[in-house]
């Protein structure tokens, strides 16, 4: 976490995949794939935006995966 701002440009709880300072690979749950919407971060400690996971995906670029063992 100490390292979190110098490397990445965001403060612990602002991080959001949309407006990336810098253009880290960015991974989506792949349950979201089938949602109408889900809420990310808006860039701002306390902000949340609803988006379609589809659209996210093509924008940010990010790809739908695998990110837990138990279903």
């Amino acid at each position: 976490m100490k390292d979190l701002e110098s490397v990445t440009g965001y403060i612990r709880g602002g991080c959001s995949p949309i407006g990336m300072k810098k253009l880290f690979p960015t991974f989506i749950a792949d349950a979201a794939e089938s949602q109408e919407s889900i809420l990310i971060s808006a860039g701002k400690r306390g902000f949340q935006v609803g988006v379609n996971p589809q659209a996210l995906a093509e924008v940010v670029p990010a790809q739908f995966v695998a990110i837990s063992r138990d279903r």
